[in-house]
């Protein structure tokens, strides 16, 4: 059996869901997205987590794929919550839409992170990861929206059909790392995309700019292009406090946390993944655990965290709620009151204390 033949049998939309498609391009390529000079984290070609872990070979990808262990899902995990935001905030709130899509209302802007409402996180309609909940603000109640921030290309986090949508409704800026302006125009040429490398900033407007920060990733879109996008986290300094929003990242050596408190200070709000994280051998160069995000929170020293990557698509082993399993015993034994990190349900909102 070949391995185009093995990732079918494997199934490929939800191994592409995450990106896991890319471990079949070992060889040195040309970048159809970004074509830049070398830095310490992009080699010409490929972009990199300098001291970090990068890609699993083959063989590991077998052994995670028919190793077993795999809890079931639910068919349905119904959230309990449903938003129906207000059209403008002049202080702070935020709402999981699901996932990781937040809708943040800071300062008079409505801004959008990883927005995905498909049905599934695929390259195809018909097969992968399939939601489990609805999105958590139906698409038609969203309120004006200014800005979308995508981390990365991974179908559960870049979804070339809703940001078509949302394009043609509400005319937002959109803000990506380096090369995923292609990836979003391949499909959409007509939508413009800022880019930026890590360390780099965009203004949108009323006293917020988006910072783009390094974080431990990787990215693929198909079977040809592991890596040849960058990822990141965003930091939003904002008239209500900084918020700090991590997409997807393993824990490493913490030093992108730290370096992010060193930069900003304390933040007032950190969006936390909390999921995908089993089984753990495979997992733990590219998603964080509970326990990790918990470190996280105090390498930050974040007044709240808000959890998320979670109970929406199934892409790993564990099982729908062990997430917050986890979580509870990480916070207990590290002393961390449970109400300074709380796992968002779809539709949940947060908002300071008056």
């Amino acid at each position: 059996m070949n391995r185009r033949t093995l990732l079918k049998a494997l199934g490929a939309p939800a191994l592409a869901a995450t990106g896991i498609v890319g471990w079949m391009t070992a060889a040195r390529a040309r970048n159809p997205y970004y074509q830049g000079p070398v830095t310490d984290h992009f080699d010409g070609v490929r972009f990199f987590s300098p001291g970090q872990p990068q890609d699993k070979g083959f063989s590991e990808l077998l052994r995670w794929q028919l190793g077993g262990g795999r809890k079931e899902w639910p068919e349905s995990f119904p959230s309990p919550f449903r938003d129906t935001p207000p059209v403008e905030v002049a202080g702070l709130r935020v709402a999981l839409i699901g996932h990781a899509s937040f809708l943040i209302q800071v300062a008079g802007l409505n801004i959008l992170t990883d927005p995905v409402f498909s049905e599934r996180a695929s390259p195809v309609s018909f097969a992968g990861p399939q939601r489990v909940n609805p999105p958590g603000i139906a698409f038609d109640d969203l309120p004006p929206i200014h800005a979308v921030l995508v981390t990365h290309n991974h179908y559960d986090h870049l979804d070339t059909d809703t940001l078509g949508r949302l394009w043609r409704r509400h005319r937002p800026k959109f803000v990506a790392p380096l090369g995923n302006d292609a990836v979003i125009q391949a499909e959409h040429p007509e939508v413009p995309v800022e880019t930026r490398d890590w360390g780099g900033s965009v203004d949108l407007g009323n006293g917020v700019t988006a910072h783009l920060e390094p974080a431990y990733h990787w990215s693929a879109r198909g079977i040809n292009d592991r890596r040849m996008a960058l990822w990141c986290a965003f930091v939003l300094t904002t008239p209500a406090g900084t918020i700090y929003h991590v997409g997807d990242t393993g824990f490493g050596d913490g030093k992108i946390f730290r370096a992010v408190r060193e930069r900003f200070g304390r933040p007032r709000l950190a969006h936390l993944p909390i999921g995908a994280y089993e089984p753990r051998w495979f997992m733990e160069p590219q998603h964080m655990n509970p326990e990790d995000a918990v470190k996280a929170l105090s390498i930050v020293e974040v007044e709240q965290a808000l959890g998320h990557h979670w109970g929406t698509f199934r892409l790993t082993n564990e099982g729908i709620e062990e997430p917050i399993a986890d979580l509870t015993r990480a916070l207990a034994t590290a002393g961390v009151p449970a109400e300074r990190f709380r796992p968002l349900r779809p539709g949940e909102a947060w908002s300071p204390p008056a």
